[in-house]
């Protein structure tokens, strides 16, 4: 009975993150509630997400951001990529490539990259090289083609590292819940992804050169505008130096701290705590951060609701009733692979949210996919690849997706459009030369 109720419960809350009749972090406290008074859980067992390392990895994960966009490093480094490469639209797309795949795996907040840097820098960049107000056919054209651009590549450097995005860390939290223990998990994370992420990110922006043309080939300006903003700037301050410093030395925790026992938790509130220290971050930055504390609620909450139903057992009981409709149409293992992906994939256009998509439907999935014969490693990594890529569905996929809508350069129907072709694209590269990379490297 107990196993039932926390079912019910939980698929009221997936439903609710859908609809969305309360904020997302209302939504979940609502349902926590529930568990409680309900008597489906205690208190204790109800709140075990909020204990969670990897939640708490997350939230940090936002100061960092924070620190980046406050600093100023982010901006500059972004700057840096348009003075080298700023000289036509796709030397420019490059560039802005290049610059974000530079920053994310030390800032894994893809709208902190999104709101606080690159869309900023493809704003000022864009008016000023085309010498045009921004409704001029040919700016909203070269705009156009340079957020899509972005927003699609985004996906894949999101994909590249484990701490690029908040959602990776919270997809190797579930498949931990389900037994899949990744051994450096860093290392490991990107290793798998580098050869299909590389590819996608190189091809990205000369495909939708090609099928979403701008209007404007060359930006001269670019690279002056970019030229003169880093002589605004001035040398590197004190805190950028700070800000590098502190994120060198976390990020090489996170890849090597395992062998020399330290948990990538610590690491991360070892640098915050450094940035606090030198002022680069105050307290007050962090608590007016309210995605941060918000993200803490709901994720805990999805996590706690998640580990309990795979205690209880209905995930693998679930698990094992898809399997075995499955197996009765004699699939092989590589076709229920992809199939179960593709499903994942496009069950987000009914999804505002990646975190929501993922605390709703990963574990299960995973359990589907462990279930069918796919390793534990692999079914856990490419689902959290998947879950990066989906980030660029549409305007309404993921937060930086619908920031870069918001500036106007971009309508919907080109949203949807290109959001399906770059899918079909990911598929063919991810599927393809992703695959064939995992059979190399034994995952497969």
């Amino acid at each position: 009975m107990q196993a039932w109720q926390l079912l019910a419960i939980f698929l009221s809350t997936n439903v609710g993150l859908i609809l969305g009749p309360l904020p997302i972090g209302a939504w979940a406290f609502l349902s926590l509630t529930t568990t409680i008074l309900t008597k489906t859980l205690t208190f204790a067992n109800a709140f075990k997400g909020f204990t969670s390392e990897v939640i708490w990895l997350i939230v940090i994960s936002f100061f960092f951001a924070r620190g980046f966009v406050k600093t100023g490093l982010g901006d500059r480094i972004a700057t840096y990529f348009v003075k080298w490469f700023g000289k036509s639209a796709l030397g420019l797309s490059y560039g802005l490539t290049l610059g974000e795949t530079l920053v994310a795996p030390a800032m894994p907040s893809t709208i902190a990259r999104a709101g606080g840097i690159f869309l900023p820098i493809i704003k000022s960049t864009l008016l000023l090289s085309t010498g045009k107000d921004k409704d001029d056919p040919s700016t909203k054209k070269l705009g156009a083609y340079l957020i899509q651009s972005q927003i699609q590549s985004a996906g894949n450097s999101s994909a590249l590292f484990l701490t690029a995005a908040a959602n990776n860390l919270l997809c190797l939290k579930l498949a931990e819940e389900l037994g899949v223990k990744i051994a450096s998990p860093w290392i490991t994370w990107f290793k798998a992804a580098s050869l299909p992420a590389f590819v996608s990110l190189l091809a990205t922006p000369y495909i939708l050169y090609k099928i979403f043309p701008p209007e404007t080939e060359e930006t001269l300006n670019a690279p002056a505008l970019a030229a003169l903003k880093l002589e605004q700037m001035g040398p590197v301050t004190k805190n950028e130096w700070v800000m590098v410093g502190t994120m060198l030395l976390a990020v090489s925790l996170w890849i090597f701290g395992e062998a020399i026992g330290v948990a990538s938790v610590v690491a991360a509130m070892l640098g915050l705590s450094i940035l606090l220290l030198l002022g680069v971050v105050d307290w007050e930055d962090c608590l007016r951060d309210k995605a941060a504390w918000d993200t803490l609620t709901w994720f805990a909450i999805l996590v706690g609701l998640a580990s309990q139903l795979t205690n209880l057992g209905i995930v693998t009981w679930l698990a094992n009733c898809v399997s075995k409709f499955l197996q009765s149409f004699s699939l092989s293992r590589l076709a229920t692979f992809g199939g179960l992906h593709a499903a994942y994939f496009f069950i987000h256009y009914i999804f505002a949210s990646q975190a929501a998509h993922i605390g709703a439907l990963y574990s299960s999935f995973l359990a589907m996919l462990m279930a069918s014969g796919v390793p534990g490693v692999l079914a856990a990594l490419s689902l959290a690849y998947n879950a990066s890529l989906f980030g660029a569905l549409n305007h309404y996929s993921s937060a930086q997706a619908a920031a870069y809508y918001g500036a106007g350069f971009v309508g919907v129907p080109d949203c949807f459009r290109l959001g399906f072709i770059m899918a079909m694209i990911n598929a063919v590269i991810w599927g393809g030369v992703g695959t064939l990379w995992w059979r190399y490297l034994g995952l497969f």
